[in-house]
């Protein structure tokens, strides 16, 4: 588990757009960066909206916000499109930036076992370090609790 003043780990995605972020290359701002398990899921929705909703607060701040789920670059821009998000979505595939930020484990749900990201967020500061960590956060309360943390 990552936490506060650790370097954040660097990392290269896709975007819902096709191009390429990588972290180290936003360095200057801060960077929220939260963790969601899954496109267009009752939580997930929750979650995002949310982010959407707080968005100019976050711009205001100069804040870049940018979400992340093993969800593919597709099913991200489908995610996007519906629900009128202003901000980018990142494709982990593969789970390999879930893996190093410590959100990729075992869940369950209705009784049964399996491997998934847990819904949690990361303040990054300018200077590319994690200033908040927060793992297990509540989906509908998570923008407002970032904002609160700034």
């Amino acid at each position: 588990m990552l936490r506060e003043g650790d370097p954040a780990p660097d990392f290269e995605l896709e975007s819902d757009e096709g191009s390429t972020v990588r972290l180290s290359e936003l360095r200057g701002k801060p960077v929220v960066l939260f963790f969601y398990p899954k496109d267009d899921t009752p939580g997930c929705t929750k979650q995002a909206c949310g982010f959407r909703d707080a968005y100019g607060e976050y711009e205001r701040r100069g804040v870049l916000v940018l979400g992340v789920s093993p969800d593919d670059v597709a099913s991200h821009a489908k995610f996007k499109a519906k629900h009128r998000l202003p901000f980018t979505l990142l494709a982990d595939v593969d789970h390999q930036v879930s893996e190093l930020y410590g959100v990729w484990g075992e869940k369950s749900f209705a009784g049964r076992k399996y491997m998934g990201v847990s819904r949690s967020t990361f303040v990054i500061d300018p200077e590319g370090n994690v200033a908040r960590a927060m793992y297990g956060v509540n989906a509908e309360r998570n923008p407002d609790d970032v904002l609160a943390a700034l």
